[in-house]
């Protein structure tokens, strides 16, 4: 389940490829895994302490705003790179805080996300009150090996793929920001016609 997770094409994935288009290989690796797992201790924690009380809805109204940030953060980091040299958009911090911070919102608005905590980790972990936690261990050591492996991966094979056409790499940060502005208008959209 990891796996499928760390393949399917999200946010985190596309900015960690605007990143790893300026040569940035560690703030990819940093915005692929940091926010993430962020996101998944907090919601540990309130699917620990609070399962029974998270309303079943929430990921849809998640998904509005979320759709909006990650579009948002699309727009911005285009008109950003307006006339800029790859060297000048690397070395921006501006656009490296707003990625950051854009990765983490959009791991918390993902519907997988809530999908993953609602429907499969808080039955495990209410299981493992009943069994003890060590039972649940192996599930979930599983799954956070299983998706970051396979974001990480996905990402390289993604940048080795595009490096093989020097043209194509050159605007790789392009492509990857229009493919993250698509994205939020999917996210919007599945959400509306979801009602």
């Amino acid at each position: 389940m990891g796996v499928a997770g760390g393949l399917f094409p999200s946010p985190l994935h596309m900015i960690a490829l605007a990143q790893v288009s300026l040569n940035r290989w560690l703030r990819a690796l940093l915005i692929l895994i940091a926010p993430s797992l962020a996101i998944d201790a907090l919601l540990l924690v309130i699917t620990f302490f609070f399962y029974q009380l998270v309303p079943r809805s929430i990921p849809h109204y998640v998904q509005y705003a979320g759709g909006l940030v990650v579009m948002a953060f699309a727009a911005y980091s285009l008109i950003e790179s307006r006339g800029k040299t790859r060297e000048e958009m690397a070395n921006s911090t501006a656009l490296s805080y707003a990625g950051v911070s854009a990765a983490a919102f959009a791991e918390l608005s993902a519907p997988g996300t809530w999908i993953y905590w609602l429907t499969w980790a808080g039955p495990r972990l209410a299981e493992g009150r009943l069994k003890g936690y060590w039972h649940e261990v192996p599930f979930f050591a599983g799954g956070l090996l299983g998706y970051y492996g396979a974001a990480v991966a996905s990402v390289a094979a993604l940048a080795w793929g595009a490096g093989l056409h020097k043209e194509f790499k050159k605007h790789l940060f392009f492509v990857a920001n229009v493919l993250l502005l698509a994205l939020g208008a999917f996210y919007l959209a599945r959400t509306y016609f979801a009602r």
